[in-house]
């Protein structure tokens, strides 16, 4: 064998380095894209699961109003817990299987709206903004291109007018009210 045969060229030196730095580098990248995606799926998972909750709420307050009591007029609950029990009935009636956490916080905490101190309806706690903007159902108008989650309102009936306090400073018919 011949020594020279042995001896490597100048120009060849390092380059399996650079190939596999660039290779890692690529690597890199994709896994951060692929972060991304997988990080955007999870919160559309969230926000079909709070469209759910709301809808579950929703329905859980047509069923106690309607289910009205001996003198005739329909009320809506004081608690969530009513939805779970209702106090109303002799007979063990439940409008809600059970209190959902809210999906983007994690937390057991909703956003009440009263109507002369009862619940018409709930909203998320998070100031996040939404990705879903557009595309709701007509239920659900009231959703479209809203700034924060907080924002995404479930009232029965679900086109209740959230009036605000007047000018003249007269009391709101309708307010929002957070758990402390």
């Amino acid at each position: 064998m011949n020594s020279s045969s042995l001896v490597r060229r100048p120009n060849a030196l390092g380059f399996a380095y650079i190939w596999t730095l660039l290779l890692v580098a690529f690597m890199g990248v994709g896994l951060a894209l692929a972060s991304d995606l997988y990080a955007t799926a999870a919160r559309r998972d969230k926000e079909r699961e709070l469209l759910f909750i709301g809808h579950e709420f929703r329905n859980a307050l047509e069923r106690y109003h309607a289910g009205t009591p001996g003198d005739g007029r329909p009320r809506y609950p004081l608690t969530l817990q009513e939805l779970l029990q209702d106090p109303r009935s002799a007979n063990a009636k439940r409008h809600l299987r059970r209190l959902y956490a809210d999906p983007v916080t994690g937390k057991a905490e909703w956003g009440l709206l009263l109507q002369q101190g009862r619940i018409v309806g709930i909203h998320s706690l998070s100031p996040q903004l939404p990705i879903k903007q557009d595309n709701f159902l007509d239920e659900d108008a009231s959703l479209r291109h809203q700034q924060h989650y907080a924002d995404w309102q479930f009232t029965y009936p679900h086109d209740l007018v959230l009036a605000q306090p007047d000018a003249a400073g007269g009391a709101p018919s309708l307010k929002p009210k957070t758990p402390n």
